[in-house]
């Protein structure tokens, strides 16, 4: 009998095929994966697993055993090379050929690289997305050492907030006017700007990278603006695209990322997506999330309906960002916001940045303020909106704008 089959063993393909197996127990499940590791957390990896503070034990998901204990047949270091929809097949980069009932894909997304003729090729260039790119990385992570981050992101800036705690010596490029321009309000860049710089980051707004230099190894930056820097190694964190080669091979609908509906549905009814990979329809919109709690939500949504349910997906978009001893929390989506209240927190150093379309609640940032997250949270995803004036008010109880 035809299975289940799951492409891509990231969070979303753990999440699925754990839910999978709780909606139908007797369906043969195939989850594969191209890294020789069962399913492991993300996050972690430029931070505590980069600061050798986590055991690669503790980043897997599941145990190993659970795989066998659930039946669900975990093939590990195989690549898949075509889907044929007509026959419902996968092919392998082995041969191997497997027959689905219904497939699904969370393939997720790789790190955007430098082009070789700016010395993306040059050893010690790294990119932060698998296990695989850390533990490479981790063995120049060395006191003293010259590190040069290129893009003022989330992924840019944990990684020189790692880095400076290890006592390297750093210097991050982005070539936008501000760190943190396409995701945030520039109060949030303003708070992280001086929060690196309290550390010792030597942050570049507004200049990018000309290219690299060295023979075979990178020894050197050259700056838009003309500055030259000796480095002994680099940090790429310049964002993240969506693997959709095999959906596009197959013939499915793409659409930055690959198109589901929102039941994660693509446009062939027998094959679903969810995670990195997947773009859906939010609100008036349509969107692609880049968080685990997306991937987690969406990828069990998908299961629901491969075992024969009628689940929708109604994303609750939250977001997280470790930097020394600060926790950004997101919650919403700040797109179209034309308002900003900056509100001080309980604690020095605490506060939150609430993002407003005109009388509209979108998004909260909330830096070490926990409960201004979880109380914007709560608001955002109940459709409601206090009084601007009432949040930047610090005499305002925010509990008693959820009433």
């Amino acid at each position: 009998m035809d299975g289940h089959i799951v492409i891509g063993a990231g969070q979303a393909g753990a999440a699925l095929v754990a839910k999978l197996r709780q909606m139908d127990p007797d369906t043969p499940i195939t989850l594969i994966g191209e890294e020789p590791v069962p399913p492991y957390q993300r996050p972690p990896l430029s931070k505590k697993y980069l600061m050798g503070e986590m055991e690669l034990e503790r980043l897997y998901l599941r145990p190993a055993r659970f795989y066998d204990e659930q039946n669900i047949d975990l093939r590990l270091s195989r690549r898949v090379t075509a889907i044929d929809r007509a026959a419902r097949t996968v092919t392998l980069q082995s041969g191997e050929v497997l027959s689905y009932r219904t497939l699904a894909l969370t393939t997720g997304s790789t790190p955007r690289t430098l082009p070789a003729s700016s010395g993306g090729g040059l050893k010690g260039v790294y990119s932060i997305r698998s296990l695989a790119h850390i533990d490479e990385m981790a063995k120049v992570f060395a006191p003293g050492a010259r590190c040069l981050i290129v893009g003022g992101g989330y992924i840019g800036l944990e990684a020189a907030a790692v880095a400076t705690s290890r006592g390297l010596d750093v210097t991050l490029v982005e070539a936008m006017d501000r760190i943190l321009q396409r995701v945030a309000a520039p109060q949030t860049s303003d708070y992280f700007r001086a929060l690196h710089a309290a550390q010792g980051v030597d942050i570049r707004e507004g200049t990018g990278l000309d290219h690299l230099t060295g023979e075979g190894h990178v020894s050197g930056a050259v700056l838009s603006d003309g500055t030259k820097l000796d480095v002994d190694f680099v940090v790429v964190g310049i964002g993240i695209v969506p693997e959709t080669a095999l959906a596009e091979q197959a013939g499915l609908q793409v659409e930055n990322g690959i198109r589901v509906d929102s039941h994660a549905r693509t446009s062939d009814p027998a094959i679903f997506a969810a995670g990195d990979c997947a773009s859906f329809p939010y609100r008036s919109a349509r969107i692609r999330l880049e968080s685990v709690p997306n991937a987690i939500e969406q990828a069990e949504i998908a299961a629901q309906n491969m075992a024969g349910g009628d689940a929708e997906y109604h994303a609750k978009p939250w977001f997280w960002s470790d930097q020394y001893d600060t926790k950004l929390q997101i919650a919403g989506l700040n797109t179209g916001y034309d308002n900003i209240v900056v509100r001080p927190g309980p604690r020095e150093g605490t506060q939150s940045v609430w993002y407003f379309r005109g009388d509209d609640l979108l998004a909260v940032d909330a830096m070490n303020d926990p409960r201004a997250y979880m109380i914007g949270k709560r608001m955002i995803e109940a459709g409601t909106s206090p009084a601007a004036e009432a949040v930047a008010n610090p005499q305002t109880d925010l509990k008693s704008l959820l009433s």
